[in-house]
């Protein structure tokens, strides 16, 4: 037997040892050998991938999720592949083929595995960061805004790593390739240094959900709108004049948010305060303004509407009445219509609104 790497297979060469038998039935035929090891791996091969599958389809019944079973039609055909390649280099060794020969055929049989369980972990990864975003778990950092960008990290990381074992089945040395592709990480990094700083900002706020799409916010600076768009380099906002405002995420990941649309539900409360003048009946007041608070079609009846006397004013007395609407964005709509009913209706019960005047008293006038 020619030198072809056989005899450094222990394993191989049991194997072979077992199956001489059938050699010896051949006539010695090294050729009808191999094609009879080739049928024999195709048989396993398929045997196999149906053992293993059947397993699996048991396994996922038992389970409440349903990705199982996609994972379980994309996981016979990597296994069927992989037994045929590993008992087609079983069938070349009766060959005795030349070691480059034996080198080459080997690397490629490897390159093909690679590449093989290379496409089964792509899909495997995409069915389980789909099934995370459509998870009711709102922290995660899977959702479906960001399935995408995880999506794109995943296959990048696979297909590295593939090339890796491809340069190796292939004897190749990879260090001086994994140090160039280091120095070009670490230049990109600072080129794109506001970009990847967007970016993580980004999935942070995706994961962490200080907002929502929909949710009025009001920035650190002032401005206040309602969430359009949270985007991976940007969130969007809409104010009351219908004008958009985009913001990095890097900035939005680091100021202070107030989220009038966030706590235990998304109503939102709103304060009227009015004054009324001295010697005024309060408990006439009080009454009024709860009686305009409830029969406010806009107003939640839970919880319900309260009237506070706060303090007594410079002139008037101040009272506050407090009361809950259904959703931010109708706060301005609200406090109209109650501003509006409460002069209309203190105008015609007599209460007086004060406001600042000033008198001004003429001594003397001068010569003419």
């Amino acid at each position: 037997m020619r030198e072809n790497g056989t005899e450094h297979n222990p394993l191989l060469i049991e194997l072979l040892t077992y199956l001489q038998p059938i050699q010896e039935f051949l006539g010695g035929s090294a050729g009808l050998f191999a094609l009879v090891i080739l049928i024999l791996s195709l048989i396993v091969a398929s045997i196999v991938a149906l053992l293993v599958s059947r397993i699996v389809v048991l396994a996922a019944k038992k389970t409440l999720f349903t990705w199982d079973d996609q994972v379980v039609e994309i996981l016979y055909r990597p296994l069927f592949w992989s037994v045929l390649a590993l008992g087609s280099l079983v069938a070349l060794a009766p060959l005795s083929p030349p070691p480059l020969v034996t080198s080459a055929l080997n690397s490629v049989v490897a390159t093909v595995l690679v590449i093989i369980w290379s496409l089964f972990l792509i899909r495997l990864l995409k069915i389980l960061l789909k099934a995370l975003s459509l998870s009711q778990h709102k922290r995660l950092f899977v959702q479906p805004q960001t399935l995408p960008l995880f999506e794109n990290l995943g296959v990048i990381i696979v297909v590295a790593i593939a090339i890796y074992f491809v340069f190796k089945s292939w004897h190749v040395d990879m260090t001086a390739w994994l140090a160039s592709a280091g120095i070009v990480g670490i230049a990109i990094g600072f080129a794109a240094k506001d970009t990847l700083a967007n970016l993580f900002s980004g999935v942070f706020i995706l994961a962490d959900a200080p907002y929502k799409i929909g949710d009025y916010v009001v920035l650190d600076s002032g401005e206040r709108g309602k969430v359009t768009h949270i985007g991976i380099r940007s969130t969007r906002l809409l104010t009351r004049d219908d004008v958009e405002i985009t913001i990095p995420n890097a900035i939005m990941g680091n100021t202070r948010i107030i989220n009038e649309s966030g706590g235990p539900h998304e109503k939102f409360r709103i304060r009227v305060s009015v004054g009324v003048a001295y010697g005024s009946d309060i408990d006439q007041v009080k009454e009024m303004l709860m009686n305009i608070a409830v029969t406010e079609p806009h107003v939640c009846e839970t919880p319900t509407p309260r009237v506070r006397f706060r303090t007594f004013g410079a002139s008037s007395l101040d009272i506050d009445l407090m009361c809950w609407v259904v959703n931010p964005e109708v706060r301005d709509v609200v406090l109209d219509a109650l501003n509006t009913t409460i002069y209309k209706q203190f105008k015609a019960e007599g209460i007086e609104i004060p406001y600042s005047k000033q008198d001004i008293y003429i001594k003397e006038m001068p010569p003419s």
